[in-house]
């Protein structure tokens, strides 16, 4: 593929960006200003708003009266007996949750009205961490329901009891992975406009939301209106995302009623404070991973008890972070057997979803700290008790206990690259060293599987099967793509996706380039997305690394037509038969005979200007769409077996770290990282996910975590209690380096990329802290690993 520099970049280097909070799509926009809960859970007594309703400039207010009296609560993902809607009705369930909304003129007038409404609040007990909310006494969040689990499922697959029963020996730990967020640098922003229409409303929203698109019934669902009365445009720049930002629908919802009741368009940008208490993160998760283990570390069966913490509501697509990765539990190993239960609780924080490398974090967390648990119970090396389980080079594909079919790969090979560039062996050396001399030096491994092209099938699971409606399920991972030709011959690309800043429309330029044989100025992707213009289904959105399977495979269709089109147009004016003739250099022209030739541009003329002269029963047109909808991603099995992914990955990481005894800070001395993401399009825009992956990894391995006191307060405001890593946590040396097993698959090969190392470098770390402490009686079973939790783990193994 062409290496040409991204055509997203000139417009955001030079202050041009399209970020929403900057536009103003609407004319006559009011504001809103949110007020929120200061209490983790209370009733709500009584709410004074008319104070607020005589101030000047003061448009509308919205209360859960207004609330209730027009909405619905939002469709669930599984039928549990908790309502959820934007706003708090009978008590408030979190603190930052919405309980009113005051629309002004403009913002400072929105706040300092949002300040007089009184609201009298009855605080009840407050439970926050996973493990309580289990208990049988536990406060209950919501009245309806009989405990604060919201979905439990068991699932078993191949021999799991005989295989615990026949094998010598069973290694078992307990686990627990953070809550951590995205901290994009544009927070929510929502524009919504209310119309009453002789069909009922029409809602147009304008938002930074990535989807996925299977949101847009939602929001639809809970304003009472099809989800094609509602509109929504997402602009080329969203400030980032990394699955924050498909949290931004309650708002979209909210923001619309708002309009209602104020009559015209109002706007919402919300702030870095309300982002990190009340948006969304990952749920945190506690977990026990058991392996049953033969004499020479092979594991013939796991048994895989997941608990996520889903804060408040398990708003949707909860509870999708504990199946997201159903397919792939058993990782990239030969496991035969597997048994799982999956439970989300619900607590009194804010509610939780996608965070890039969604339900991978937390599974790769537990599932890789048990491999070099059981290297050190075996007395062996930790990437060799990984050989010795990695599927081999010659099963693929390969199907996993759970139905995930991994297209293809080279396990083996990827680890040992990772080994070999690192000098792992020489490591081993200097580490003995090291230690020695009183020094703390670690090494550490992670060897994943990274799926990409989500089936959305994958969320059918949490229902039992019993209760699923026949032929009423849900599967798939169509994407959609419209490319067009004007009468000059320029190529016009509009995406499905809602692109996050990877580079969509550099590859979908170079490859729409490429297969029509054109330079790349003669091709203009487009990237915004509206619902009313822009061809879109349920699972379209920028999320599971979907671009490059899916949408560069409906982008290769699609253009294939138009190359067929532009090829009849060519034959008429050559006068050739069509099969006779290529794409090349811009120009149409015999494939035996380069100087046989007219420009693509004249062809797709003749199309526009003179359809006539055109073959009897041909189409004129240079406008075609094309929707990838790959045939593996079906629904749920009635055996509970779904391959969860279209496509599979591989990530090898290894990870040198040494610990200062005196500050405990965790330094990274080296990282080795392959990646095999099957046929590689544009290698800088890999390297860019990859390196994009490795930051947010270092958050959560070592700074991040949304914690909460005892009371149910959020303990981080601002980024100066919120500790993200920035350029100079992120200089170490790096030594990326990839595979390419091209995926049978999808059309050009090519798998996902963007989400691996965040999956996969926290627990390689949490591996090499382990291994550096491993003389201090230290266990490692959770992250962050800062100092201060260094310390805590040190001074609790000297039993101080």
């Amino acid at each position: 593929m062409n290496r040409l520099a991204r055509v997203e970049d000139a417009a955001l280097l030079t202050g041009q960006g399209r970020f929403l909070d900057d536009l103003d799509p609407l004319p006559g926009t009011l504001v809103a200003a949110v007020v929120r809960s200061p209490h983790a859970h209370a009733r709500i007594r009584s709410i004074n708003l008319d104070q607020v309703r005589r101030m000047p400039g003061v448009a509308a207010v919205i209360g859960p009266e207004e609330v209730l009296a027009t909405l619905k609560p939002f469709p669930l993902s599984v039928k549990t007996p908790h309502p959820y809607y934007p706003t708090a009705t009978d008590k408030t369930r979190f603190v930052g949750e919405p309980v009113v909304v005051v629309v002004a003129s403009d913002r400072y007038l929105a706040e300092d009205a949002a300040e007089l409404v009184e609201v009298e609040y009855e605080p009840l007990p407050v439970v926050v961490r996973t493990e309580d909310a289990l208990l049988p006494d536990a406060p209950l969040l919501h009245d309806e329901s009989a405990s604060n689990v919201a979905t439990d499922r068991e699932f078993a697959f191949g021999g799991v009891e005989s295989a615990f029963a026949d094998a010598p020996h069973v290694i078992t730990r307990r686990y627990s992975f953070p809550r951590y967020s995205s901290t994009p640098m544009e927070c929510y922003v929502v524009v919504a406009d209310w119309r009453d229409g002789p069909g009922g409303p029409e809602i147009t929203a304008h938002a930074n939301f990535h989807g996925p698109f299977s949101m847009a019934p939602v929001v639809a669902g809970a304003l009472g209106i099809p989800t094609s009365s509602l509109r929504l445009v997402v602009p080329a720049d969203i400030g980032g995302s990394f699955g924050i930002k498909s949290a931004v629908y309650p708002y979209i919802a909210l923001m619309a009623l708002a309009s209602k009741h104020a009559g015209r368009p109002v706007r919402w940008t919300e702030d870095r404070l309300e982002h990190l208490v009340a948006s969304s993160a990952g749920s945190d998760r506690v977990m026990t991973f058991e392996a049953a283990v033969d004499d020479d570390a092979v594991i013939s069966a796991l048994r895989v008890d997941l608990v996520d913490n889903v804060g408040a509501y398990m708003r949707p697509p909860e509870p999708s972070t504990l199946y997201r990765c159903f397919g792939n539990i058993t990782g990239a190993y030969k496991i035969d057997a597997v048994g799982i239960r999956a439970r989300a609780v619900v607590t009194n924080k804010a509610p939780t979803g996608l965070n890039r490398g969604f339900g991978g974090q937390q599974l790769y967390f537990g599932l890789e700290r048990l491999i070099d648990d059981i290297a050190s119970e075996r007395g062996l090396d930790p990437a060799e008790v990984r050989r010795r389980n990695l599927v081999s080079a010659d099963a693929f594909p390969y199907a996993t206990p759970s139905g995930g079919i991994y297209d293809s790969g080279d396990y083996q090979r990827a680890l040992d690259l990772a080994l070999d560039n690192v000098g792992y062996q020489r490591l081993r050396k200097e580490q003995a060293v090291a230690r020695e001399n009183g020094e703390w030096m670690g090494v550490g491994l992670a060897t994943v599987v990274d799926p990409s092209a989500t089936n959305i099938g994958y969320v059918g699971l949490a229902t039992p099967v019993q209760d699923r409606t026949a032929k009423r399920g849900k599967s798939g991972s169509t994407e959609h793509v419209r490319v067009t030709v004007d009468p000059q011959g320029i190529v016009s690309v509009l995406l499905g996706t809602v692109p996050q800043g990877q580079g969509h429309a550099t590859v979908a330029r170079d490859i729409v380039a490429e297969h029509l044989g054109l330079p790349s100025d003669q091709v203009r992707p487009r990237v915004e997305m509206d619902t009313a213009t822009t061809p879109w289904t349920i699972s379209s959105g920028s999320y599971s690394s979907r671009f490059s399977p899916l949408l560069t495979s409906a982008l290769l269709e699609a253009t294939d037509r138009i190359a067929e089109s532009i090829k009849v147009a060519a034959s008429v004016l050559l006068e050739v038969e069509p099969e006779r003739l290529e794409l090349a250099d811009g120009m149409v022209r015999l494939i035996d005979d380069h100087e046989r030739s007219i420009a693509f541009r004249h062809a797709a003329g003749l199309i526009h200007w003179d359809p006539g002269s055109l073959p009897d029963g041909f189409s004129a047109r240079l406008y075609e769409e094309a929707a990838y909808t790959p045939p593996q991603s079906k629904a749920a099995s009635r055996t509970d077996q779904i391959n969860s992914s279209l496509c599979y990955g591989f990530v090898a990481d290894v990870v040198v770290v040494r610990i200062d005894r005196e500050t405990l800070t965790v330094r990274i001395e080296d990282l080795s990282t392959v990646h095999d993401a099957g046929t590689i399009l544009n290698e800088t825009l890999l390297e860019g996910q990859v390196h994009g992956a490795i930051t947010q990894a270092l958050g959560g391995a070592l700074f991040e975590e949304v914690t909460y006191s005892d009371a149910g307060q959020p303990t981080a405001g601002t980024f100066m209690d919120y500790l993200c890593p920035t350029s100079a946590e992120s200089v170490f040396p790096l030594t990326s380096d990839h595979l390419e097993t091209p995926s049978p698959l999808t059309r050009l090969g090519a798998k996902g990329c963007g989400e691996g190392s965040s999956m996969s470098l926290p627990v390689a770390i949490a591996n090499a802290v382990a291994d550096a402490l491993r003389g201090e009686g230290v266990t490692v079973d959770s992250l962050p690993l800062h100092g201060n939790v260094l310390h805590q783990l040190l001074t609790t193994s000297k039993g101080n």
